[in-house]
């Protein structure tokens, strides 16, 4: 008998626990557009502003729309994201650069808390 109450509570313990997992839903990360833009060739779109430099709560997904392949680099891995690709990123500090890019080009700063 006490095997069967202790199956009986397992179950509604592991039902319960489902309905609650299929309740959260996981937020797709904001977008931030790194786009084409002179002078400097490429740069951060906030609110419709370009920028140098960000700071955004992660993660973020990061968007290429500027004209080549961009190299996004951090104290521990070094990533690439082909025109038109996004890629999502994570805590840490990043510096964008254009593969190939003039050396008066931007060097973009970004901050994932």
């Amino acid at each position: 008998m006490t095997i069967l109450i202790i199956s009986i509570l397992a179950v509604l313990a592991l039902g319960s626990g489902q309905a609650l997992a299929a309740g959260k839903q996981q937020a797709s990360p904001k977008t931030l557009k790194v786009v084409m833009h002179d002078p400097g060739c490429h740069w951060f779109l906030v609110h419709g502003k370009d920028t140098k430099k960000a700071s955004v709560r992660g993660p973020i997904r990061l968007q290429n729309l500027d004209e080549a392949k961009l190299r996004v680099a951090s104290r521990t891995q070094l990533r690439f994201i082909p025109v038109g690709k996004s890629i999502v990123l994570g805590r840490g500090r990043y510096v964008v650069l254009m593969v190939g890019q003039a050396p008066d080009d931007n060097y973009l700063k970004l901050i994932v808390s």
